[in-house]
């Protein structure tokens, strides 16, 4: 199997595991798959995660909150809609009271 493929698998079983209500990092994520260095990886996971069924992809921000992945959801503020469905407030594209909507897989799992 690719290792990237692997890596991929990884993520999405943590994110899989993000309640509703909550997000977490890039950089959280390959923290707790022991890869401190990876976070960018995780982006990308992140970016083949849309062919994927049942990754709520729209949990995962960058370290301070920022939907920096909305580019890659069909329609310009599916990212946002997604994160207010759950009841985040979302304001300039930026996750607001980021630290208490934070979910750390390092102390979860």
């Amino acid at each position: 199997m690719n290792k990237n493929v692997d890596f991929f698998q990884r993520v999405y079983n943590v994110v899989k595991q993000i309640p509703y209500g909550k997000v977490t990092t890039y950089g959280a994520i390959a923290n707790y798959l022991g890869s401190q260095k990876s976070a960018r990886v995780v982006g990308w996971a992140m970016n083949y995660s849309h062919t994927k069924k049942n990754i709520p992809a729209h949990r995962v921000v960058n370290r301070v909150g920022l939907l920096t992945g909305k580019k890659h959801f069909f329609g310009i503020n599916l990212m946002k809609q997604l994160l207010e469905n759950e009841g985040l407030e979302v304001e300039n594209d930026k996750v607001k009271d980021f630290n208490n909507f934070f979910w750390d897989p390092n102390k979860e799992l």
